[in-house]
Parts: C-alpha cells; sequence; structure tokens
C-alpha cells in the first residue's frame, strides 16, 4: 500500500519521539526502545486484522503509546481506581500527542480529533475504529506480553488470573476472538490452560 506525504510524516514524527525511551525489548536480534518495538507490534496486527487500514487507524496504532514513559504508573497511587485513572490520563496524553503530529504534517483539525477520540477510546463498542483499536492492542498483549506479565505476577490466585483473561477477551469483537483462538494454539501450555478455563466459565 502506498503511503500518502501526510501519513509519512506522522509515522517518521512518531517513531522519532518514540526513540527517546530508555526503557529497550529485544525483538529478534535487536534491541530497540520499547515503545519503539511497542508500535511496530501495533502496526503489524493492524495489519494483520486489516489487510487495507485507513490512515487514521495506521496513525492510531502506531501512536498508541507514543511516549507513555513520561507517564509512569508509579506516579499515581496504588489500586485498581488508581490504575484506570493512570491508563485514562494515558490515553489523553496519546491522543493530544498524536493530533498535535498530525496538525504538523498537514492532516484537517477534524481528523486530528477523529485520531485523538480513537486513542482515548472513549467510545469502544460504539465505534468501529476505536474497537479496532483495542483488538489490535489485545493481539499484542497476548502475543508479546502476556508470559512475561503472568511470571511477573506468580503470586496472583487463579481466580484473579482468570478475571484479567475475561477481562481482556471481552474488550474483544469476534473478529478478535477469532485471531486470539488461531494465537493461542502456540502459547505456553499453562497460559492455553488458563485461557480454556477462563472461556469455559465465562460461556
Amino acid at each position: 500500500m502506498t503511503q500518502s506525504r501526510q501519513l509519512q510524516c506522522a509515522l517518521k514524527a512518531i517513531d522519532e519521539a518514540n526513540q527517546a525511551d530508555p526503557n529497550r525489548e529485544q525483538v529478534g536480534n535487536d534491541m530497540l526502545p520499547k515503545e519503539v518495538a511497542y508500535s511496530l507490534h501495533m502496526t503489524r496486527w493492524l495489519h494483520e486484522l486489516e489487510p487495507e487500514p485507513s490512515e487514521r487507524m495506521q496513525i492510531a496504532c502506531r501512536a498508541q503509546h507514543i511516549e507513555r514513559w513520561t507517564m509512569p504508573r508509579a506516579d499515581f497511587p496504588e489500586g485498581r481506581k488508581a490504575y484506570y485513572e493512570w491508563r485514562q490520563a494515558c490515553g489523553r496524553m496519546h491522543g493530544r500527542r498524536a493530533a498535535e503530529i498530525m496538525g504538523t504534517c498537514g492532516y484537517s483539525k477534524a481528523e486530528c480529533e477523529r485520531v485523538e477520540t480513537i486513542l482515548t477510546k472513549r467510545e469502544l463498542r460504539k465505534d468501529e475504529d476505536t474497537q479496532l483499536l483495542e483488538d489490535v492492542a489485545c493481539m499484542v498483549f497476548l502475543e508479546r506480553y502476556f508470559a512475561d506479565f503472568y511470571d511477573q505476577n506468580a503470586d496472583y490466585d487463579r481466580e484473579k488470573w482468570l478475571r484479567i483473561v475475561r477481562r481482556t477477551w471481552n474488550k474483544m469483537s469476534p473478529r478478535g476472538h477469532d485471531a486470539a483462538l488461531k494465537l493461542a494454539e502456540g502459547m505456553p501450555a499453562h497460559l492455553l490452560d488458563l485461557l480454556n478455563e477462563a472461556l469455559a466459565e465465562g460461556s
């Protein structure tokens, strides 16, 4: 797919912003800034779920975590309520930064505001673009981060893990569910068992 000049400008600016991430993630043989790696995972899964995505979705997926390290979870109190407040604050920041970049690349105000709305996820389930973004994010989590997250929180009891899996599943569309089930075939046995148990009890 040929990229427009505006899209090339926006994606390049997002990538350059994320290059400043001091955290690193290994992708293949390379150590990349973590949010650069994340944005590439998002782009790859977007094209897996939507072969011909719109420019706004390509930008939204690339900017899903733009400069997230500047708003660490540790800046907010402990607890579920504060966790969701942090997530909402991150979404607003990501949306604002994406809109700023789009504006400098020549996108209209309406297009900038549209991507900002998608990234804040205010219309999840009601808006197809927002739902697609959520599906992509869930696929990236399941593929790249679920196993490490499980290992880092091994002290969680079984019921808490089942709730986490069901919450993730319930945020996804049928298209996301189909992709997740295919991905699950290659998961480690303990994660596949957890997924199967969560879905069986949640049905």
